[in-house]
């Protein structure tokens, strides 16, 4: 337990970024045929046009993390307002997060510490630069950038609908893995291989109460020399109901500080 407790602060940031979940009543997707025929710009279209839409998430998730030196899982709940706001709590309230576009914050009892700042933190332990809106993309099965800011060419991956950019962007090397039913991302990968930074998510669906949304990701984060890797099951959520999120840090706390 208590190699659990000093990873903690680590987890918990992940957790926030990572935790999508499913619902009260749900079936797995099945999977469809690939469309040869299609094209890069029309899978594309059917990405966003079936992307779900809902107000409130809340449920527990359980997650299986490892840093390489230390493996852990841990069941927390979840709260998110679409757009506004993530909330994060461990169990016994040891360690609370909340995250807007403007800001990120949790605190930790046990190791006596807080962070607020900017997205900083996160992008360090994903190996990779994120805001609110990735973080929020990555969630639902969504792809982590916008497709339709950039042209790309079709890969041949057998029972997906593979997308890379005719011209790789000069900051990361990215690559998208596609569904032929739904749509929904069932990979993708960023890189900046000059930086030794390497993230990669993979999803597997469900159907919840005619929405479909992911019912595991898989998650590698390699940055410099760390290896962070991170499994999560989600289970009991429910869409659009009332939610508060109640967040402040304990007075006595030491601030964690960036170097």
């Amino acid at each position: 337990m208590l190699a659990f407790h000093k990873h903690l602060e680590k987890l918990g940031m992940v957790i926030l970024i990572l935790s999508i979940a499913s619902c009260k009543s749900t079936k797995s997707i099945g999977s469809g045929a690939v469309d040869t025929a299609l094209s890069p710009k029309k899978i594309i279209q059917n990405h966003y046009q079936n992307q779900q839409d809902f107000q409130t998430l809340r449920g527990k998730v359980k997650i299986d993390y490892s840093d390489g030196e230390n493996s852990q899982g841990v069941s927390v709940s979840m709260r998110i307002k679409k757009d506004e706001v993530i909330w994060i709590s461990a169990p016994l309230g040891i360690l609370k997060a909340h995250i807007t576009p403007n800001k990120v914050s949790f605190y930790n009892k046990l190791e006596g510490e807080y962070f607020e700042g900017d997205f900083s933190y996160l992008s360090g332990i994903l190996g990779t630069e994120v805001d609110f809106i990735k973080l929020q993309n990555l969630l639902i099965g969504n792809a982590l950038l916008d497709l339709r800011t950039e042209k790309y060419v079709a890969i041949n991956e057998g029972d997906a609908y593979g997308l890379k950019p005719k011209k790789q962007n000069d900051l990361y090397k990215i690559l998208f893995f596609l569904e032929p039913k739904y749509f929904k991302i069932t990979r993708q990968e960023l890189s900046q291989p000059w930086k030794n930074r390497f993230l990669k998510m993979q999803y597997s669906y469900q159907e919840v109460d005619s929405k479909v949304i992911p019912n595991t990701i898989a998650i590698e984060a390699v940055s410099d020399e760390q290896v962070n890797t991170i499994a999560l099951d989600y289970k009991s959520m429910e869409f659009d109901k009332q939610l508060n999120f109640p967040y402040r840090i304990p007075k006595g706390l030491k601030e964690i500080v960036l170097k």
